[in-house]
């Protein structure tokens, strides 16, 4: 198993693929409340990230706009997949090579097998930027939605767009 890929590494993936980013560093934040403080400031979406396993043991990684509370009954229903819940800390570690409070789209550098089905808000899509943490809790990057899926399909992931305001939760 190879080691997973640092933000240093990511950054040069992606710098090297032609997209533009910037990372702006700051206090980590584990929790979408923790990040306004800390990088509210900067233009764009702030996303939500959430690890998922369903009743099959199918994993998807799950991006919204922080604000958006999801009701996962109802994400399961849209998406298409039995009963959902958090994956573990060993299979997020194990997959996506990051810690809890960490994850990100931009973890699926490490998801060599493909594993992972990612689904990303339509809506946030349709934005300017798009900040997400680059493996590590302790830093934002920013980045244009069309240059977030152009990461993704070079890591060989087709994410799915998906309307999450029908899985709002009530």
């Amino acid at each position: 198993m190879t080691a997973p890929a640092t933000p240093a590494e990511l950054l040069n993936h992606l710098k090297a693929l032609g997209i533009a980013t910037t990372t702006t560093e700051h206090a980590a934040a584990f929790t979408v409340d923790e990040l306004e403080a800390v990088a509210g400031h900067l233009p764009g979406v702030h996303v939500k990230n959430l690890f998922l396993c369903d009743a099959k043991k199918k994993m998807w990684l799950v991006v919204a706009p922080g604000a958006r509370a999801l009701d996962l009954k109802k994400l399961a229903d849209i998406i298409g997949s039995a009963r959902l819940s958090f994956g573990s800390e060993e299979r997020l570690v194990r997959v996506l090579g990051v810690a809890p409070g960490s994850v990100t789209p931009f973890a699926i550098i490490n998801d060599k097998d493909n594993v992972v089905q990612v689904i990303l808000d339509a809506e946030m899509m349709q934005g300017d930027i798009i900040n997400a943490h680059p493996l590590v809790n302790t830093m934002s990057t920013s980045i244009a939605p069309q240059d977030l899926l152009k990461f993704m399909a070079h890591c060989g992931h087709s994410p799915r767009l998906v309307n999450l305001a029908a899985a709002a939760r009530a």
